[in-house]
């Protein structure tokens, strides 16, 4: 399509004079350069069909927006003191806004970013390599932050003002997002998006990077196999749901996943499966749709496996239900620090769920339904490692009983500040090893035995 077919005929033909820069309003020429986006900005979506967008080739849309733009610069805009390199920057700013997130489309675009974070319109950071830093890109002002917030949250069919100044959305790509505004973000909103990559990580990216070693990634790929329960803990960022969708893909393609999240981020490759995502209230209070809902509905879904992408509550009740009556290989993942912290949250979560029996039932319920606990930690240099692995035996007496198979010793840090540190055997063999091999899944006879699996 043509872009005298993406002018409006009106706004052509009764195109107003664009406005001038006000020298008071914009002393600084950093804030000159965000009045002139925004004023063009403003012109482009005048003078543009926007019911024309959608139908667009994305390529030939942006050759047609970008010819708009430039027209605008040597007709409208000529008074504009913008060298050739500053033309083109504006050129493709401008773009970003009418059809990505302005200023954060760069970083979006950028496979070295992992997050992005924005507090308030005029400090954007990104963390490359477990780093953060700030970076020289802004919104003009709190408004046009806000706006794309909304662009955000409107695409999930989520709503974030007043009444409800807290979201969690997601990106087409399904990288996460969380909004806050005023009045509960005192000094402007914030922003903040977790990327995912285009191209999931393996198992054998997570063996490259040294976050677990080839025995360990054997063993791990077993256990899916066997439809051993496993939770999946640590901190925040430390790459749970990296670990998950890496797990995930030993799951067979003839069974049927279910996945409950409360903002989709998985990202499994497996074609039978069925992906729930929570819904908030609307504006009213009503229509809630929590997680505990979509795992109570999942068990009548005929699942071969369930997927919980994060418990956080009273579903971790459903999510022990569901493993003890029959849904062996769910996976799950839970914030907490240690495997044994992982236990306590899940107690205190069920407890929240309303289940009235003593404390000592509590704890054989989930002893009996937890298979495994992995713990995965960031660590000082922002490398994430699986630093314990951990099976659950039983009880004795009134605590849960666990023991260490694998782990990570830190020894410190090397001269470059990168983390040293040794893979570890115990030498202990789990129970769940006679369920591998009655499965007929054949782990390497030594995989157990105390010794350095690999030192760094």
């Amino acid at each position: 399509m043509r872009g005298r077919q993406l002018i409006r005929p009106t706004a052509q033909a009764q195109a107003p004079a664009a406005p001038e820069l006000d020298p008071q309003r914009s002393a600084a020429q950093g804030d000159q350069y965000y009045e002139l986006k925004t004023l063009l900005h403003e012109r482009l979506i005048e003078v543009i069909d926007l019911s024309l967008l959608e139908s667009l080739d994305p390529a030939a849309l942006k050759s047609e927006i970008n010819r708009l733009v430039n027209g605008l610069l040597g007709d409208e805009f000529a008074h504009a003191p913008l060298n050739r390199a500053e033309r083109e920057r504006l050129v493709d700013e401008v773009h970003d806004e009418i059809m990505g997130l302005g200023p954060l489309e760069p970083f979006l675009k950028d496979s070295t970013v992992n997050d992005i974070l924005v507090n308030a319109y005029s400090h954007i950071y990104v963390e490359r390599r477990g780093r953060l830093e700030l970076t020289g890109a802004r919104f003009k002002d709190n408004d046009h932050l806000k706006k794309i917030i909304d662009r955000i949250v409107n695409r999930v069919g989520r709503r974030v003002d007043e009444s409800s100044p807290m979201v969690d959305a997601r990106l087409p790509d399904g990288s996460r997002v969380n909004a806050i505004i005023p009045p509960l973000a005192i000094d402007g909103p914030a922003l903040s998006i977790r990327k995912f990559s285009k191209d999931p990580l393996e198992l054998d990216d997570l063996i490259a990077f040294k976050a677990l070693t080839p025995e360990l990634g054997e063993l791990l790929k077993g256990i899916v196999m066997a439809r051993l329960n496993i939770l999946i803990s640590g901190g925040t960022g430390s790459g749970k749901t990296t670990m998950l969708n890496c797990l995930s893909r030993f799951i067979p393609e003839h069974e049927r996943i279910v996945t409950v999240e409360d903002a989709a981020e998985l990202q499994l490759k497996q074609e039978h499966v069925v992906r729930l995502e929570t819904r908030p209230a609307n504006i009213e209070g009503r229509g809630e749709i929590t997680q505990r809902d979509l795992v109570k509905n999942c068990l009548r879904m005929r699942p071969d496996r369930i997927i919980i992408g994060e418990v956080r509550g009273g579903e971790a009740l459903d999510m022990l239900q569901a493993m003890n009556t029959g849904h062996d290989g769910s996976l799950a993942t839970i914030h907490a620090n240690t495997p044994r912290d992982a236990l306590m949250r899940l107690e205190t979560m069920v407890a929240m769920a309303g289940l009235n029996i003593s404390s000592l039932s509590l704890k054989r319920y989930v002893s009996s339904a937890i298979d495994v606990i992995i713990q995965i930690a960031r660590l000082s240099d922002g490398s994430r490692k699986m630093i314990s692995f951990q099976e659950l035996t039983g009880m004795e007496g009134e605590i849960i009983t666990m023991q260490e198979i694998f782990a990570f010793e830190q020894k410190g840090l090397n001269a470059e500040g990168k983390v040293r540190g040794q893979f570890l055997s115990r030498g202990i063999r789990p129970k769940f090893s006679e369920r591998l091999s009655a499965k007929g899944i054949n782990l390497p006879g030594n995989l157990f035995a105390p010794r350095v699996l690999l030192e760094m």
